[in-house]
């Protein structure tokens, strides 16, 4: 059985990764693909470094995508448990961190769609070939806006932007602008064609841009 490194408790109000406790081990950084094999190898701690690494940025992504710190957390635990349990299928050949973070996207989509079916009841009864260079579009527009509004009212109204997208623009504006992953990776995470993650990440940057000038015109 794993266990998974516990948060810290994190305000809801923010979108800042929670302090995730280290082991406090100085040990010689290791390639995440040699983490993997060592943790399948049976050696203790190899996969608590994987979780170290990355339970910072994931949280990032996920507080963005799912737009709920107490959410993130959740998704964040579900990525790493399915991360073991698949381990055998990973393609040593390849990188870990796009397989990490497609994992972590459909568990992610998975709890988006429950929410959805949970509030339906309730009813009832996301250029530069190094990276997404077009999200620079988004950062200009709201630049000129920013002075109205001060850091956290800033940071909540583009939550509640991003949490009003369709789907595949928010994932798409969330790992290319807030993450700011490669192309590469983003095709790789959405199984999607380069030229397709460009084209999308301009469409999503400028869905967001008029529905931000439509928030800040009110």
């Amino acid at each position: 059985m794993i266990q998974i490194v516990r948060a810290k408790k994190a305000n809801p109000n923010r979108h800042d990764a929670p302090a995730y406790e280290s082991s406090g081990r100085n040990v010689e950084q290791k390639r995440d693909e040699q983490l993997l094999a060592e943790h399948l190898e049976g050696r203790p701690g190899a996969f608590d470094e994987l979780v170290e690494r990355y339970s910072r940025e994931l949280f990032g992504f996920l507080c963005r995508f799912a737009g709920n710190a107490a959410a993130a957390e959740d998704i964040i635990q579900d990525t790493f448990v399915q991360v073991h349990l698949a381990a055998h299928t990973f393609d040593p050949a390849r990188s870990f961190k796009p397989w990490l973070y497609t994992i972590a996207a459909n568990k992610a989509r998975d709890y988006l769609r429950s929410r959805s079916r949970r509030q339906e009841y309730s009813l009832d009864a996301q250029i530069d070939e190094d990276g997404p260079s077009a999200a620079q579009n988004l950062e200009d527009d709201a630049a000129s806006q920013e002075e109205e509004f001060d850091a956290s009212e800033q940071r909540a109204l583009v939550q509640r932007i991003v949490n009003e997208m369709p789907e595949h623009f928010r994932m798409i504006l969330t790992l290319g602008y807030f993450q700011q992953l490669p192309y590469a990776e983003i095709a790789t995470i959405l199984d999607i064609p380069v030229g397709t993650v460009k084209s999308r990440l301009h469409a999503a940057v400028n869905h967001f841009a008029k529905l931000y000038k439509s928030r800040v015109a009110t």
